[in-house]
């Protein structure tokens, strides 16, 4: 087994909220990361999207680029338009480097919307997974085919988001696509993440690790507030300081014998939790469950 520890830069500046760290350099984000001892980083707003650029300023930093969110919209779009639109972001992770493409479909998701409580999460009617799915497969086969592996992102606020979301997600795509594991998102969504390690194996292609406070989610589901003003009210945070079970997550990854990157990704606002400490913290939590589990 070989597995290593990336973080992502949201917690010092947020993409979907750029008044979150809007106004934090790069360069300082980046000299954080390596001196926490970080292997890799993945892809934040603030990044060039260009290889000749981006590659001397993480060489620089001893980093990484594991790879980046993209936003895809399979329900709106065919198979071949998908893979036609996202050639330039496949071309930054090839000449990168990266090993690891992260899709979330977003053409109805309302996790960037503050206006919209995550109680109108949208959903898919039976009938609708078989084309999603077959269209879901079409692109994770055609990103295998080029050398790197498809990890389909769950999240609140999006078509998979629960239990029932993601088994029927399982059932009706091909095992080109494989999951990132998101534990906050699973245990917000009602999932248990050692459970689907321990169901689904194969389908284990990356990990992003976070740690969840369930009264803050209790109260953020009560109020009807949307996924936005949950981040802000700290629904989530690193492992370490919230409720998940670390030691039984890094064991059930043990037990299938993951190899890959594990990554702290933790949405706060960076005024009331500083990075650099809330990052230290889930690093040195997920490096000590990892090694008491036989993970390395």
């Amino acid at each position: 087994m070989s597995i290593r520890f990336g973080v992502s830069p949201i917690a010092w500046a947020n993409d979907d909220m750029p008044e979150l760290g809007g106004d934090t350099p790069l360069e300082s984000i980046l000299t954080d990361i390596q001196q926490l001892g970080f292997a890799g980083v993945e892809l934040g707003g603030k990044f060039p999207r260009d290889a000749a650029t981006l590659k001397p300023l993480l060489a620089q930093h001893h980093l990484d680029l594991i790879g980046g969110w993209y936003s895809g919209s399979l329900l709106a779009q065919s198979a071949k338009a998908e893979i036609a639109a996202l050639q330039p972001h496949l071309a930054l992770l090839k000449a990168m480097g990266s090993t690891v493409f992260v899709f979330a479909e977003t053409s109805n998701a309302i996790h960037g919307r503050r206006d919209t409580s995550l109680a109108h999460s949208p959903r898919l009617a039976p009938d609708e997974w078989t084309r999603f799915g077959q269209r879901m497969t079409e692109v994770a086969d055609y990103i295998q085919g080029q050398g790197i592996r498809f990890a389909y992102h769950h999240h609140l606020g999006t078509v998979v988001e629960r239990p029932q979301d993601l088994e029927a997600f399982i059932a009706h795509t091909g095992a080109a696509v494989g999951l990132t594991l998101d534990t906050g998102h699973a245990a917000l969504g009602g999932i248990d993440p050692a459970e689907v390690i321990a169901a689904h194996p194969e389908r284990i292609a990356h990990v992003h690790c976070k740690d969840v406070r369930q009264d803050v989610f209790a109260r953020v589901r009560e109020s009807g507030s949307s996924f936005l003003d949950g981040v802000l009210a700290g629904m989530f945070t690193v492992p370490g300081d919230g409720e998940l079970d670390y030691p039984a997550i890094m064991a059930a990854l043990a037990k299938i014998h993951y190899s890959g990157w594990i990554v702290i990704e933790a949405e706060q606002d960076p005024a009331l939790a500083d990075p650099r400490t809330y990052a230290e913290l889930g690093l040195n939590t997920l490096r000590r469950c990892a090694a008491d589990a036989g993970l390395h």
